[in-house]
């Protein structure tokens, strides 16, 4: 599907350059003397580079639809994650790397979003909270309530989060996956 070069906004998928890239920031430019246009920051889906690029107008660039898909976390093999099709029951292997740091919050039958193009897999969203439970907390200091309030603490899954002095080892909490921070107790 075309659409014009000032009609692209944060989030789309456009084919540029022989490759696919999102678009992640869009600012739209109307300068005293010549057309306006649409600088835009380019990431691209498979080596993640980024790009600037000017879209006036009047050029037409070729945006692509991904298709999404969920798929059920099943384990881990090896540098691999094996997922599987929520509807037609295949599976689906994809490296470590692939998935980034947060492989760590998968869980199992975790239900994730893998973003498709051709039947290739270019992008994968998870839950963006999870409930982990505290394996290990600095203790409260009596009186340090005028520094810092938060303290360190590791999880499960071995991620360090910043959590409030009365959350304690053993304690279930709801982490967002995103920005891997403490959201709040787990009911």
């Amino acid at each position: 599907m075309k659409i014009n070069g000032n009609e692209i906004r944060p989030g789309n998928v456009i084919e540029h350059n022989g490759g696919l890239w999102v678009a992640v920031k869009t600012n739209a430019v109307k300068p005293g003397k010549g057309g306006a246009y649409n600088q835009v920051e380019l990431k691209n889906l498979i080596d993640g580079t980024k790009l600037n690029e000017r879209f006036r107008a009047a050029e037409t660039v070729e945006k692509v639809r991904l298709e999404q898909k969920d798929f059920t976390y099943l384990y881990e093999q090896g540098d691999a994650l094996v997922f599987m099709d929520a509807e037609s029951y295949e599976q689906l292997e994809l490296q470590k790397d692939f998935v980034g740091d947060r492989s760590a919050f998968l869980q199992d039958g975790m239900t994730v979003t893998v973003e498709l193009y051709q039947d290739k897999p270019i992008g994968v969203s998870l839950p963006d909270q999870v409930v982990l439970q505290i394996s290990e907390a600095d203790p409260v200091i009596k009186g340090q309530t005028a520094t810092s309030s938060y303290k360190p603490a590791t999880l499960e899954n071995g991620i360090r989060v910043m959590v409030p002095p009365f959350i304690s080892s053993g304690e279930k909490i709801v982490v967002d996956t995103n920005e891997i921070t403490y959201i709040r107790r787990a009911d």
